[in-house]
């Protein structure tokens, strides 16, 4: 993960209190509408976002630059990539 406190965020997407498989399913759709490079924001409250936004990362060829979980709301921000 390459995240700095510099990466810009091109959208933040709320997911909070959603359970699998909402909170991928809005994630996947907020970045259907972004261009390629930019990057999304992801708030969540579900522990099984933790490997479920590493493993669509893996799967769709997206980067994840950050996965916070630092309480017990996680934070997460992926860049869009030209695979998907």
């Amino acid at each position: 993960m390459t995240e700095t406190s510099e990466t810009p965020i091109n959208v933040s997407l709320d997911v909070k209190g959603l359970n699998c498989p909402l909170p991928i399913l809005k994630t996947k759709k907020s970045l259907n509408d972004m261009h390629v490079g930019e990057v999304l924001e992801i708030f969540a409250t579900d522990p099984g976002s933790v490997p479920d936004f590493n493993a669509f990362c893996r799967q769709t060829g997206h980067e994840l630059l950050l996965c916070d979980e630092g309480s017990e709301v996680f934070r997460f921000l992926i860049r869009k990539n030209a695979k998907s």
